[in-house]
């Protein structure tokens, strides 16, 4: 049996993502030579999100790009294979340029791992930070972010759900507790 529970709302992920907007140009000072890369799926809306909210404070936005990594990922012959790579970067949105990688969830880093791997292909950035909605903990690798929506402390037998009106039709973050019997299947 599963067990959920709401975290995040519509309106709270709106006003996590404009936190993480006017943290961003804080930190940068302003969005001059910054490029939002969305890791594939629900990173990329949530990019596309930040820049509108970077426009609506500089009155400028950001380049945006999205990043697929599924042939960086470490666990590639566990998943299964798609031949179409859906990234959409290029050397001059990453070359002397600080890119904000942009995801759904932070939990071992292993994504992020891949899409540094995969950033790299691209070109030689000034900096790379991370942002991410929800920060769940469980690193397996030396990974942070940078600018967080949310931190949730899981258990590992819980999952964090990011569905999003682009991909899910609604804006909701919740969190889902597996019986015991289900995680060792």
């Amino acid at each position: 049996m599963k067990h959920r529970a709401l975290l995040m709302d519509e309106d709270a992920i709106r006003r996590a993502l404009m936190r993480i907007a006017h943290e961003i140009v804080e930190h940068n000072h302003g969005v001059k030579n910054l490029t939002l890369v969305g890791i594939r799926r629900r990173g990329v809306p949530l990019s596309e999100r930040i820049a509108a909210n970077l426009m609506a404070i500089e009155n400028e936005a950001p380049d945006v790009g999205s990043l697929d990594i599924g042939l960086y990922r470490d666990d590639l012959a566990n998943r299964p294979f798609s031949p179409v790579n859906q990234t959409s970067i290029r050397a001059q949105m990453v070359d002397r340029k600080t890119i904000v990688l942009v995801d759904d969830v932070l939990f071992t880093g292993r994504t992020v791992r891949a899409a540094l791997d995969a950033l790299s292909d691209f070109g030689r950035p000034t900096a790379i930070q991370l942002a991410v909605l929800i920060d769940r903990g469980h690193r397996e690798l030396p990974i942070r972010a940078d600018y967080v929506g949310k931190n949730i402390p899981t258990s590992r037998l819980e999952r964090i759900h990011v569905e999003v009106k682009e991909i899910d039709g609604i804006d909701r973050v919740y969190v889902e507790k597996m019986d015991v019997a289900e995680e060792t299947e």
